[in-house]
């Protein structure tokens, strides 16, 4: 099956190919979408969706992934974007230096519309947020988040990661829904 999705990170679409394998060719739909704002993340998704599919006029997939800090009411949640390019990782770790509790949750919801109906699907991770910045600071916040059980954040452990993200668990549920429409 072939679905598009839309991203304009490199990052991400590698991530999710490597991830979904043979069970889905994504094809990727570069096209610039102007995204609203909003701690909500499902209407965040809900929005860029729709506008994707409004351009694309074929089955299509979005996603956004967001850090919900514990000690910070869950923010930035929806607007994580929005903090990582302002504060980068040494400002995004010294907000919580305040904070005895560094607790976070990552979180991917994928919206899915296939012409007549959205669908959601939602994977999340439980961890902390280091003390510094640990690995390759390629992929945004992956240097600063360390999953429970874990030593290592996302950024350390290349692969690995792919086995027990957000991302993938979201995607499994994506790709388990599609088998369920054939």
């Amino acid at each position: 099956m072939k679905l598009h999705f839309l991203s304009n990170n490199p990052n991400k679409i590698k991530e999710i190919n490597d991830i979904l394998g043979d069970r889905v060719e994504v094809v990727s739909a570069n096209i610039k979408i102007e995204e609203i704002q909003s701690k909500n993340t499902q209407d965040l998704v809900r929005d860029k969706l729709l506008k994707a599919f409004k351009q694309i006029g074929r089955p299509v997939f979005v996603e956004h992934t967001g850090l919900y800090l514990k000690s910070l009411k869950e923010l930035p949640g929806g607007l994580t974007q929005i903090f990582w390019d302002d504060l980068e990782a040494e400002g995004f770790i010294s907000l919580l230096n305040s904070h005895q509790d560094k607790a976070a949750i990552a979180k991917t919801v994928i919206g899915y519309c296939d012409g007549k109906k959205i669908h959601f699907f939602e994977g999340e991770v439980e961890g902390t947020i280091s003390d510094s910045p640990l690995g390759n600071r390629d992929f945004q916040w992956d240097c600063i988040f360390i999953p429970n059980g874990y030593q290592e954040s996302f950024a350390e452990m290349g692969d690995k990661k792919n086995e027990i993200s957000m991302r993938k668990l979201a995607l499994d549920k994506l790709s388990a829904h599609l088998l369920e429409e054939k």
